[in-house]
């Protein structure tokens, strides 16, 4: 399962290639939705987009986000005051006299301050950098989807809540950042053929068991070992078939959401020990996914067929 990818942040990137329209207050709302829910996730690289704006409703996006950094500034100087003193606590107690409780609070203490300051640079930093346009489940991405024969650019969550199901789904079922292609008409039958869309990736990475990477059986007592690979092509970015859901309830916050496609995975991902990979279309087939109600489900499965002849190499990310 593709739990984490590197996403093409670029919205003036992403309408060019797509021919698409930035649907700025859908942007406006989920930013304002952030101020009040810390549950929302924004990458970086997505914020940089508005923080040169231009016309009325990109001051409005940018003002949100300079609010929620604000916010998250004065968050994080408690968070680094409150373990600075834990710190300091636990050295004199430390020097009067060695205890375990003493010594892990420490530890903790320094984890803490280290994590704090780590995210407060990152709060002012200008520069982007690769970490900034990654995303993890629960993550929000820019997504494209066509209505009315016009496409556009939305954000929205990467692990689909599909519509009807309760909230409880999100952990529940915490692997719906991924959809699979063999049960599209099962689980999925509520979005397959009604609500396609697609990012743009130009990196995805996978969990695997160093044994199963190392086409190996685990040695006697040896427990599994999780790593880390990252996986590139050559081209620069990769058009990935995915499904979303607009969730909605009385009294709750609407949440839009999205999966990525999965299939059987080429002979080389097989090879590292991961059974399954996205779905990256031609440029053909991806305009051809984002008009689901043009086609039979019969069609739409067969323009999953339609991918580019790429080779995905592997690094080890960690």
């Amino acid at each position: 399962m593709c739990f984490s990818a590197q996403v093409s942040a670029d919205l003036s990137e992403l309408q060019e290639h797509f021919e698409a329209q930035i649907d700025y207050q859908v942007f406006a709302d989920i930013l304002e939705q952030r101020l009040t829910n810390s549950a929302i996730k924004i990458p970086k690289a997505l914020e940089a987009n508005f923080m040169e704006p231009s016309t009325g409703i990109e001051e409005h996006i940018a003002s949100l986000i300079q609010q929620h950094r604000k916010a998250e500034t004065s968050r994080l100087e408690a968070v680094l005051f409150k373990q600075t003193k834990r710190r300091a606590d636990a050295e004199r107690k430390l020097q009067i006299k060695e205890t375990k409780t003493a010594r892990e609070s420490l530890r903790i203490a320094t984890k803490k301050i280290k994590w704090a300051k780590g995210k407060l640079a990152d709060l002012v930093r200008n520069t982007l950098e690769p970490k900034d346009s990654r995303i993890f489940p629960f993550q929000y991405a820019a997504v494209v989807v066509r209505e009315n024969g016009q496409n556009w650019i939305r954000p929205m969550r990467y692990h689909c809540r599909p519509a009807g199901k309760p909230a409880s789904y999100d952990r529940r079922y915490d692997g719906l950042y991924n959809a699979r292609r063999d049960n599209l008409t099962g689980f999925w039958k509520g979005q397959f053929g009604h609500s396609h869309g697609l990012i743009r990736i130009t990196a995805f990475y996978e969990n695997v068991a160093r044994h199963d990477f190392e086409n190996r059986d685990l040695k006697p007592g040896e427990k599994p070992e999780n790593m880390v690979l990252a996986f590139h092509s050559e081209v620069e970015a990769m058009t990935v078939a995915c499904l979303w859901s607009r969730w909605e309830k009385p009294d709750q916050p609407s949440l839009t959401s999205f999966a990525a496609i999965t299939d059987e995975p080429p002979p080389e991902v097989a090879a590292t020990g991961h059974d399954r990979c996205v779905i990256v279309l031609t440029e053909q087939a991806a305009g051809d996914w984002l008009e689901p109600g043009q086609a039979t489900l019969e069609d739409l499965d067969a323009v999953l067929n339609d991918r580019p002849s790429l080779y995905y190499r592997h690094k080890i990310a960690a």
